[in-house]
């Protein structure tokens, strides 16, 4: 079943807000709450056996001090896979939000005092805040700063798909990806780079990652799908490895 068409616009429009300033003073109504929360009952999950749900609470109640207005916490069974999925979702959840003028930032280390809610386990949040002007979205997404192309795909280019992907989100923007283009298809990797680790603390890496190669096969199922490409996708198991490369897809082009 192919994902909402309208969310692969966002992605060129979509920018990450690293500090909410000078965004307006338009809040977010209790309407629109709703919506959201409405909204992500229709995203399309990797892993349909693993149920998952948001909460919406306002900064305060979280760690995260960036100026938004709201965090969106994202709880999720913990089963094979779960990591992927909740970024899989909730990057659909990002691109929406950017469909309604909500600029969004997905914070990797924030913490909340809510660990369980409904069942679930409390995996990431993403902040978010109304923004008053369109124009204070990306204007340019390609001159944004991203990995460049050879150090996350390898073989043939596919047009429309390999200059994009790499602009997806990453929750503490290490973009561990890598795409391998083969005459039997492309396959996905989850790539772990040795040494420093950025903001993340070294035994969070491999967590934070495997969220990010959901939000990487949203931007590439997106990609795909507005290319009018049929395929098929065989995943496989991505646990909690300290392996260099740890393969997590194989897309077949049909």
């Amino acid at each position: 079943m192919p994902l909402d068409k309208a969310l692969y616009d966002m992605i060129f429009k979509r920018k990450s807000f690293h500090l909410f300033r000078n965004i307006g003073d338009a809040s977010i109504s209790s309407d629109e709450l709703e919506q959201i929360q409405e909204a992500y009952k229709t995203f399309l999950p990797l892993c349909p056996d693993i149920r998952t749900a948001i909460r919406i609470v306002p900064a305060k109640e979280t760690t995260c001090r960036r100026g938004q207005e709201y965090c969106i916490l994202l709880y999720s069974e913990k089963k094979e896979n779960y990591l992927q999925n909740i970024g899989y979702l909730g990057e659909q959840l990002d691109l929406y939000l950017v469909s309604k003028n909500i600029g969004t930032l997905w914070f990797g280390i924030g913490k909340t005092e809510e660990l369980s809610w409904d069942g679930l386990d409390f995996v990431i949040m993403i902040a978010m805040s109304r923004v008053d002007d369109e124009k204070k979205f990306r204007k340019d997404m390609f001159r944004s700063k991203r990995k460049p192309i050879d150090e996350i795909w390898t073989g043939r280019p596919i047009p429309g798909v390999t200059e994009i992907v790499r602009f997806a989100p990453s929750a503490c923007n290490s973009q561990p990806w890598i795409a391998e283009n083969t005459d039997a298809g492309i396959n996905i990797y989850r790539y772990r780079k040795q040494g420093r680790s950025g903001i993340m603390p070294a035994d969070k890496v491999s967590f934070y990652n495997r969220i990010d190669m959901g939000i990487f096969l949203c931007f590439l199922d997106l990609c795909l799908q507005h290319c009018g490409m049929e395929y098929t996708v065989e995943r496989y198991k991505d646990d909690d490895t300290e392996a260099k490369k740890t393969k997590v897809a194989a897309y077949k082009l049909q």
